[in-house]
């Protein structure tokens, strides 16, 4: 439902108007989260904000800032729980009481320790009016990742791939480029540019050599750099290829196992790479559950997997993923040993099937994009 619409509340007008505000901040306000936040006053909006970057004011402090006019006695709509202790900034529920606002309504209660509550008892022992729940699915939807990181310590895990219509990822020899049209692989870097790392394994590198960055016209769009992972147990990383001669330009992360060559780590340290040693698990890969809690303590929220079906299975197999994009090219590939995008065992049972709800789909031109949400067990 768009906030324009005359069929909904006012109240829900403002508080769609405080989400779209909210997302202008992105993947920069991580690991915080996205807040957006709207004062209104005699139903007049007086001010909006959001939280730009992590580290800087908060929503409710630059939607304050942004108002012309008197704000004592007004409302504020706002996407999260104000924040009650100080962090890299001052307690956003504080500048509120000072402000002189009369009533907060907020989408949700923010779950971090820190908080959990503590910012509405604060607004509340100040005589303000609170209310809570407003429009809370869609908040809680805009900051999914933030909200796993910060209740489990895991990021959010979103799998991206791309098929021909018989849903092969390669033809039988491998070659890949390319399934799909110049605006799908666009819309893969907008996704890029949302998460804040990228995964992949050592056989996607070898296969495909891919750079893993984010290629977006700066002066078209906002644009980060994710952080790139790759797992590779025994680090046989080319030092040739694309993301070790960029591991200076662009933060790369390997994880491998005690079993990798010592020598051949130096090298890539050299170049640039960080490397960790992880625990392996029963098929004698590293362990995923090690990966994701390694970097989920490197403070990354969303993790992007570019693979290919091995990975991808295990990630299926150990329930990791949260969300899966498929770009679906109107192309047939064929070939008994042509490769998928999932790969591994598989279920015995088509009741075992890893089942999933559809959240959006896309055209883009001839190719088809399906957003996929894991569905809560």
């Amino acid at each position: 439902m768009s906030w324009q619409q005359n069929s909904i509340s006012q109240e829900e007008n403002y508080m769609y108007l405080a989400i779209e505000e909210a997302k202008l901040g992105g993947i920069f306000t991580a690991p915080n989260p996205m807040v957006g936040a709207v004062i209104v006053k005699d139903g007049k909006i007086l001010g909006k904000g959001h939280h730009h970057l992590c580290g800087e004011a908060h929503a409710e402090v630059n939607a304050l800032l942004s108002c012309k006019e008197e704000v004592k006695g007004a409302t504020i709509y706002v996407t999260l729980e104000p924040c009650s202790h100080y962090g890299k900034t001052p307690p956003c529920a504080e500048a509120l009481v000072k402000s002189g606002i009369k009533k907060v309504v907020c989408s949700m209660q923010d779950p971090n320790p820190k908080v959990a509550g503590k910012g509405f008892e604060i607004l509340r022992n100040a005589g303000i009016e609170v209310e809570c729940g407003l429009l809370e699915e869609e908040a809680r939807w805009l900051n999914r990742a933030f909200l796993k990181h910060i209740t489990t310590g895991f990021p959010c895990i979103v799998v991206k791939s791309a098929t021909t219509a018989d849903g092969k990822i390669a033809t039988s020899t491998g070659n890949s480029k390319w399934i799909t049209n110049e605006m799908s692989r666009e819309k893969v870097h907008i996704l890029r540019n949302r998460m804040g790392a990228i995964l992949t394994s050592i056989s996607t590198i070898k296969m495909d050599n891919p750079m893993l960055n984010c290629r977006l016209d700066s002066s078209k769009y906002r644009v980060h750099q994710p952080v790139r992972l790759i797992a590779d147990t025994y680090a046989q990383l080319p030092e040739e290829s694309q993301v070790a001669q960029t591991a200076l330009e662009y933060p790369t992360y390997l994880f491998h196992s005690s079993s990798a060559e010592k020598e051949h780590l130096e090298k890539l340290q050299q170049m640039g790479i960080h490397t960790q040693e992880l625990q392996t698990d029963g098929t004698g890969h590293i362990s995923m559950k090690e990966l994701f809690n390694f970097v989920g303590k490197m403070g990354i929220n969303s993790v992007l997997v570019e693979a290919g079906g091995n990975l991808n299975a295990t990630l299926w197999e150990e329930d990791w993923v949260d969300e899966f994009y498929l770009f679906i090219a109107p192309k047939i590939a064929g070939g008994h040993n042509a490769p998928t995008c999932v790969e591994g065992k598989g279920v015995d049972k088509m009741d075992f099937a890893k089942k999933l709800s559809l959240r959006s789909i896309k055209n883009l031109q001839d190719d088809i994009l399906l957003h996929f949400q894991r569905e809560k067990k």
